[in-house]
């Protein structure tokens, strides 16, 4: 079992930046899966960023290609999400998640076994 803790969400004006970090506990971090998730009021939670267990392969929402980063750090048990260029429809509590299944990467939030606890994002126009 993993237990995982997400930092780094705040209020920030449209076009500006932020890092999330989400760290894991326990040993067996490289070998899950990792992904990020979103959820704004009244909407369903919605893949944004996911990786593979070596961070090599990656997988983006349309809406935030080109403007997010997935990357992690499997010796300090953590995946992060850079964020740039934010804008107010970007703004959700952010999950991060880990999934032990034996595929090399997953999008799907139901393949996920494990959640975080969420940090808020708020974008201002």
């Amino acid at each position: 079992q993993v237990q995982l803790v997400e930092s780094g969400g705040k209020l920030v004006q449209a076009g500006g930046s932020l890092r999330l970090s989400c760290t894991a506990s326990g040993r067996t971090f490289s070998s899950y899966c990792m992904g990020w998730f979103r959820q704004a009021p009244g909407k369903e939670r919605e893949s944004v960023a996911a990786t593979s267990r070596n961070g090599v392969i990656t997988r983006y929402e349309d809406s935030v290609k080109g403007r997010f980063t997935i990357s992690r750090d499997n010796a300090k048990n953590t995946v992060y999400l850079q964020m740039n260029s934010l804008k107010p429809e970007d703004t959700a509590i952010y999950y991060c998640a880990a999934a032990q299944g034996s595929r090399t990467i997953y999008t799907d939030r139901r393949s996920y076994d494990y959640w975080g606890q969420g940090t808020q994002v708020t974008v201002s126009s």
